[in-house]
């Protein structure tokens, strides 16, 4: 086999073809997930360490949500570019510069003298991020066969959530073993809270030497005419005697010798072809029901409402512990009963969750200023979030990762991508700057404008979401009829 490092084949392959295609497609899709692991972890470290960035830096609230959001205008860039690039140098290669600039933000966060320049190591980090959300799931859908691309293209949202998991572990860990909490010293010198971005360097690395040992799409290497190569690497997906069919099919669904263009994803509707526009909804209402929130503020949302350090972010693991459970939830559902049969239970359960937590926030007494859930509302409310957590995770995160790696057509699949994962990335940044002065205001109001984007979603699935369950992806195309809504 060719690959993009020079480095050995991946396990269970021959020369002489597949020892189990399955095995290979699932080794090659969980190492380009890594990808999504840097994207939780890069995306949450920062949870553990808001407050006590807050009080060394002495910032505002205002900037204490753009510092936390700064990496999200990054994602948003990364995942804009990083479609065209992966076209013009490959997924593989994306990954190395990927893999380079999470390294990068990791030590510049960690030695950050000031909110400006922590601002800009996490941008970088962002570009990383938005750069991973788009190439991991293009690359695992075009590896993965069409029976089982829902449960790899799952091994993304499990990835991410997974670093998810590990950041706040990680942040809880330092926090306790350090004198003073994440403001304190930690045991090996230096502040805590520096420590926990500096967590990020390994599994950075990590990325990097993967993305050396791993072959190149084989949609890319047709693509590029480089069919030999893609040959090679289809052998040990596929049977044989099918490889020759399946390239001639990837040729014809390429439709055109040149590179893609952001033009050609325009259509006759509102300047975009309407699958795009599907795929940027799609991406909007993943993040404006608010999960974010819950992943990079939980720390300080349950401090806020009586907490402790301690008991807050041991709270924010378990919410986590809880979108890890439900992750594999979707992963065992998602090639069984469809993606849209999961997006509408999914939106359904966030809606009923969220109105439960608006009637918590809005009904609590307001004691110093902040609401004092007491007892009873407070356990209602914990379990209000964690079924949210759950509703997301066993769906809309997973589904619509999966939906926006196999819905586009080869030919428009990375630039469609990108830009829908651009949306998704600055529709996360509104929700992320916005939250502490909206929850300021009332966490009752800022918890009923997600319960409304719950219910919208729902709506949006019904009308305008197509069903992509068991298509080939050279068949992509026939998603513009509305039949596939069916």
């Amino acid at each position: 086999m060719t690959t993009s490092g020079g480095g050995a084949p991946p396990p269970g392959s021959r020369r002489d073809g597949p020892a189990n295609p399955a095995v290979i497609a699932l080794f090659l899709a969980t190492a380009a997930a890594v990808g999504g692991f840097l994207f939780g972890f890069d995306s949450s470290v920062i949870n553990g360490a808001v407050d006590a960035i807050e009080a060394d830096f002495g910032l505002s609230s205002f900037v204490v949500g753009f510092v936390v959001s700064s990496a999200l205008l990054g994602c948003a860039a990364g995942a804009w570019f990083a479609g065209p690039l992966g076209d013009r140098i490959g997924r593989v290669r994306v990954m190395l510069v990927v893999s380079a600039l999470f390294v990068t933000s990791a030590i510049g966060s960690a030695l950050a003298f000031g909110a400006v320049d922590l601002i800009v190591w996490r941008l970088v980090g962002g570009l990383a991020i938005g750069a991973a959300s788009v190439i991991a799931p293009a690359y695992i859908a075009e590896i993965a066969p069409a029976r089982l691309r829902g449960r790899l293209g799952s091994l993304q949202q499990m990835a991410i959530v997974l670093g998810i998991f590990t950041a706040l572990v990680v942040d809880y860990v330092i926090a306790r073993v350090s004198e003073g909490g994440a403001s304190g010293t930690f045991p090996l010198g230096g502040t805590a809270w520096r420590w926990m971005f500096a967590s990020e360097l390994l599994p950075a690395v990590l990325y990097g030497v993967i993305a050396l040992i791993i072959p190149e799409s084989p949609r890319y290497l047709v693509k590029r005419h480089r069919t030999d190569e893609a040959r090679d690497v289809l052998k040990r997906l596929m049977a044989p005697a099918e490889v020759d069919a399946k390239i001639d099919d990837i040729s014809r669904s390429l439709a055109e010798d040149r590179p893609v263009r952001l033009r050609d994803l325009r259509g006759p509707r509102l300047g975009l072809l309407p699958i795009v526009w599907v795929g940027i909804l799609l991406s909007v209402f993943q993040q404006f029901v608010g999960i974010n929130v819950i992943f990079y503020y939980s720390t300080s949302l349950w401090q806020a409402v009586g907490f402790s350090e301690s008991d807050a972010m041991f709270t924010s693991v378990i919410n986590s512990l809880v979108n890890v459970v439900f992750t594999l939830v979707a992963i065992a559902l998602i090639d069984r009963i469809g993606r849209r049969r999961l997006l509408f239970g999914g939106a359904a359960g966030m809606a009923v969750s969220l109105a439960t937590l608006t009637v918590c926030f809005t009904s609590a007494p307001v004691v110093n200023g902040e609401p004092d859930l007491g007892a009873v509302t407070g356990s209602i409310a914990l379990v209000a979030a964690n079924t949210f957590v759950a509703s997301f995770a066993a769906t809309w995160g997973p589904v619509v990762w999966v939906m926006l790696g196999e819905m586009f057509n080869n030919f428009i699949r990375a630039s469609a991508l990108a830009v829908a994962a651009a949306a998704q990335w600055l529709a996360n940044w509104v929700i992320t700057t916005t939250f502490p002065t909206i929850s300021g205001v009332s966490l009752g109001l800022a918890y009923s404008l997600y319960t409304l984007f719950a219910v919208l979603a729902f709506v949006f699935v019904y009308r305008a979401v197509p069903e992509t369950k068991g298509r080939e992806l050279e068949d992509m195309d026939e998603l513009a009829s509305p039949r596939a809504r069916a």
